[in-house]
């Protein structure tokens, strides 16, 4: 398991209802050895086609319903689909074949091999006895392929295997959508969560094609804008972002997944819109289960980031309390210091929220700073907790506090470093996050020498933060680096009074972050001071 949390995802379990009206089941065959029955049956999640050897109708409407969540990465929910399916249809190969594919979660560099090959032993002992009850050739290259997924060798070799497999298995069956999705998926894999922009254009690339041939297609939309999460390359997915919300309003995820290119290209109003709708689906599926509202999680972290980004502080303020009365509520013995466990993604959220609500207002002396977090042994947290109490010290001059968390912070980044490399299996992910820690370091020190007096050295600490940056791969979201380097060295050259040299620092930040609102204000300021009127205009129209 990887050392740092990935990505937060939603768990929910949600209730699959099997909709078994004749209209929505076809019984044609266009091969002898399998069933073909479209998923308009689903309409909420989607259309594909996807035939399979069942024989029972009710398994195969349950499997296409799981195979629309897969698509989507709402895995609990396409679990119990799968599981339905092989209730109704015990020797269903792709049924089990399919509860497998759940435990892959390559874009978020995530993977329970023991719990894929539990299912997997459930329909086979082993590869032979599987694949025999699996009539169609494709079924058993598929049931080939995930045992090459899951078989021997470490992840990032059984990864590169997979993606090799699911290449040939794509030239055999080039007229087979799901064949070329999963082929497109297993790009992302082999980088394990980190972007590789030539591979990740190869999957947006057959992504294309599909959603071209069916644009209500789920996994194409959602693979197309996997494929050009980045700044350069995210307007080409902006027609597979619109539709992906349209076509699937049942998906929290597919909600949320529109804002990753809104937010890449500066649409805050629509990353707004977008994250709302993916919590209206997931509020109402907790409602059902009798549960409160959520307001932390991932897609709260991405609301509060856009509200932000419009100037909407109190809303912003408002949600961050929430989320905090929610965390307090839960906690044992109410009322005292908040209890947070750092494994889980929603309090990973919570210490993300908090943090960027702190560095986008700047608000160094609120109260919020001192919020009280006991946080276990997770690293991530803790980390982001230091840098931003460290951050704070500095920046409203009291250096005693700033050196106290700063200290924090190295001893951390010390003892994550040294649990890294005791790995048997080092991890891309965990890789990118200690060059990360590494350029926050920096950062710490820029502003430590700032606060001290000593602008040269502040400035060629947060210029080497910048350049370190420019050298890491394109996350999506919210900035990686919490407080964006160029941003920093550009604030750090406005007070020295370098507002020519900061103009430029703005302006590399917002190729990285575009239509970033304190980065725009902070350029508009500096070219005011620099006397450039042209900047001034631009910044001025973007910032509108």
């Amino acid at each position: 398991m990887p050392l740092i949390t990935a990505a937060a995802r939603c768990n929910l379990v949600g209730l699959i209802v099997l909709l078994c009206a004749s209209a929505g089941i076809s019984h044609e065959r266009p091969h002898a050895d399998t069933l073909a029955i479209d998923s308009t049956d689903a309409p909420a999640l989607g259309v594909i086609h996807f035939p399979t050897s069942a024989t029972v109708p009710e398994a195969h409407a349950a499997f296409v319903r799981g195979m629309l969540l897969l698509h989507l990465f709402e895995y609990e929910r396409a679990r119990d689909a799968f599981a339905l399916a092989q209730r109704l249809e015990p020797d269903f190969a792709m049924a089990y074949w399919g509860e497998a594919m759940t435990y892959n979660h390559p874009i978020w560099d995530q993977q329970d091999r023991d719990q894929a090959l539990a299912t997997l032993i459930r329909l086979g002992i082993n590869a032979k006895a599987r694949a025999a009850k699996a009539p169609a050739a494709v079924e058993r290259d598929f049931l080939a392929a995930v045992d090459v997924l899951y078989g021997e060798g470490s992840k990032a070799e059984r990864d590169l295997a997979y993606l090799r497999f699911m290449a040939d298995m794509a030239n055999r069956y080039p007229d087979d959508h799901e064949v070329r999705l999963f082929h497109a998926l297993a790009y992302f894999g082999v980088h394990a969560g980190v972007r590789d922009i030539p591979d990740y254009l190869r999957a947006a690339a057959i992504a294309q094609d599909v959603f071209s041939a069916n644009p209500q297609h789920p996994g194409a939309a959602h693979y197309l804008i996997h494929g050009v999460d980045d700044p350069v390359h995210a307007v080409l997915g902006l027609s597979a972002a619109r539709a992906l919300a349209r076509l699937a309003p049942d998906a929290g995820h597919a909600q949320h997944m529109a804002s990753h290119i809104f937010l890449e290209l500066g649409m805050w109003d629509a990353l707004i819109a977008a994250n709302r709708a993916a919590l209206e689906v997931v509020n109402r599926q907790l409602a059902q289960r009798g549960m409160p509202p959520r307001h932390t999680g991932h897609y709260n972290f991405w609301l509060l980031y856009g509200l932000l980004q419009t100037g909407q502080q109190r809303a912003a303020n408002n949600l961050l309390e929430q989320a905090i009365a929610d965390r307090r509520a839960s906690s044992e013995p109410p009322p005292g210091p908040l209890q947070l466990d750092a494994d889980t993604s929603l309090t990973g959220s919570l210490v993300q929220m908090w943090a960027r609500y702190l560095i986008e207002t700047r608000d160094w002396n609120s109260d919020i700073l001192n919020w009280p977090f006991e946080l276990g042994d997770g690293s991530d947290p803790k980390l982001l907790v230091a840098f931003v109490r460290s951050m704070a010290g500095f920046r409203r001059g009291d250096i005693r506090i700033g050196q106290h968390w700063q200290q924090v912070f190295e001893h951390e980044q010390l003892q994550l470093q040294q649990r890294v490399a005791a790995q048997a299996e080092t991890l891309p992910t965990d890789l990118q996050f200690l060059d990360r820690l590494d350029i926050q370091r920096l950062q710490l020190q820029a502003v430590a020498q700032m606060a001290a007096g000593r602008a040269s050295d502040a400035l060629a600490a947060a210029a080497d933060a910048s350049k370190r940056e420019s050298h890491m791969a394109s996350a999506f979201g919210p900035p990686l680096i919490d407080y964006p380097a160029a941003e920093l060295h550009g604030d750090l050259l406005r007070e020295s009074d370098q507002p020519a040299l900061a103009v430029a620092a703005y302006r590399l930040q917002l190729n990285r972050s575009h239509g970033k609102r304190s980065v725009l204000r902070s350029l508009i300021a500096a070219a005011n001071a620099a006397g450039d009127t042209q900047t001034v205009r631009w910044a001025e129209q973007h910032a509108q």
